[in-house]
């Protein structure tokens, strides 16, 4: 390979390891967001639990209140029934005030459900409430061990940073931004071997996809130093130094 083609392929090597470290570290980074929405849904569910209560107790104060009112309806039920002048009037006012008791009931059963229902989520706040603890303690330390990696990691890539930036002096511009082109689109693997299938029919593949390669095109490869791109994934071939 000319001058070119061995600068190109130099530096794949070295955008492989700057591109890993930098996976890394997103890799790193990102393990905090999760533990972090991890907490925050912990936090909603509390909220919208806390949200349930309220408004339960809002209708069972409201149920109460119905009650309150349907008992001086039954009390002044019962105070007519000992004015009832007739059989009929009394059979009348003894129905409304079966019929009242029976609302009465009800509503009872409502309120106890309620407050059942009250005491459960009670519960399950407090559980909740101890899960976002454990998490917040978990999220500390995943955030103070991430930092700690991310020191490192940083580190590392600006000294890689510094080898690329060597690594692309002698390379001309126009085939620096292909490169950087075609990397940008196959997670930084730009470059492509070509591989000889078969020795004796001459068969030859491109290493990133798999796909044939012209015997015309690793002539060129053979013969000249310039950039020349796979068909079918546009990836830069080169050959290996001894071919």
């Amino acid at each position: 390979m000319g001058p070119v083609l061995n600068g190109l392929v130099k530096l794949q090597r070295v955008e492989n390891r700057l591109r890993a470290v930098k996976t890394k570290l997103a890799r790193c980074r990102r393990g905090v967001l999760f533990q972090e929405n991890q907490l925050r849904t912990l936090q909603n569910g509390l909220e919208a639990k806390q949200e349930d209560i309220k408004q339960t107790k809002l209708q069972t104060g409201r149920l109460e209140m119905d009650l309150k009112s349907r008992d001086e309806e039954i009390e002044k039920y019962r105070n007519q029934l000992n004015l009832a002048r007739t059989n009929k009037e009394y059979s009348a006012l003894l129905t409304e005030l079966n019929t009242a008791k029976a609302d009465d009931s009800k509503i009872e059963t409502q309120v106890l459900e309620l407050m059942k229902n009250v005491e459960a989520d009670e519960v399950a706040c407090e559980e909740i409430r101890s899960e976002i603890e454990s998490q917040r303690i978990k999220v500390d330390e995943i955030r103070k061990d991430a930092e700690s990696k991310a020191i490192e990691l940083e580190k590392d890539i600006a000294e890689i940073q510094v080898e690329w930036d060597a690594a692309t002096k002698d390379i001309p511009a126009e085939a620096l931004r292909f490169f950087n082109r075609v990397a940008d689109t196959y997670d930084g693997e730009a470059m492509a071997e070509v591989e000889q299938v078969d020795e004796k029919s001459q068969s030859y593949s491109c290493g990133g996809c798999f796909m044939r390669v012209p015997s015309e095109i690793v002539n060129v490869l053979t013969g000249k130093d310039e950039i020349v791109c796979c068909s079918n994934c546009t990836r830069i071939l080169y050959l290996k130094e001894s071919e």
